[in-house]
């Protein structure tokens, strides 16, 4: 069976889309069989990369137990990143990125399913560190909810998931 491609898109790419990455495939390489394909696998890219993780990020997310070496933020636009990578589903995680035109590759792809998870952002600047923390705990747990969903989702002969996933919204 296909692994489920997803793409997760931020405009800066430092923080929500790159939580999704790493909580996705954390949670499909425990959950996969040894010695077999995962049954997702996700990226994350924006249309305006920061260039680095956001610190905070990285910091939340290995509290939280998730790997985070090889966290990275990319372009959307960077074919050296996304080479061979053909996504199944384009989920924005912020407003900005809802609202913004996708590149014209995406466009080409069949059957390309976006989805808007609409996350608010927890590294917001904040000067109450324990309201920092609650943000971030707060998005880890949304995040690893949805990502329950995609991974019955990915269970699905590929014929059945467009529809399973846009029942996911509504």
């Amino acid at each position: 069976m296909k692994p489920l491609n997803i793409l997760y898109i931020c405009t800066h790419n430092r923080c929500r889309s790159v939580l999704s990455e790493a909580i996705t495939n954390h949670y499909a390489a425990n959950n996969t069989e040894q010695g077999s394909e995962p049954r997702i696998i996700a990226k994350s890219a924006g249309s305006t990369p920061a260039g680095e993780v956001h610190p905070l990020t990285l910091r939340y997310l290995d509290e939280a137990r998730y790997p985070i070496e090889g966290l990275t933020s990319n372009s959307w636009d960077d074919k050296q990143y996304l080479e061979g990578f053909e996504p199944d589903v384009l989920i924005t995680v912020c407003d900005n990125a809802a609202g913004e035109t996708c590149p014209v590759w995406l466009g080409s792809l069949p059957g390309l399913t976006k989805l808007h998870w609409g996350l608010a952002d927890p590294s917001k600047s904040t000067e109450d560190e324990q309201q920092t923390k609650a943000n971030f705990e707060q998005a880890i747990a949304t995040i690893e909810a949805r990502v329950l969903q995609l991974w019955q989702v990915a269970q699905l002969p590929e014929s059945e998931r467009k529809q399973e996933l846009l029942d996911l919204v509504k």
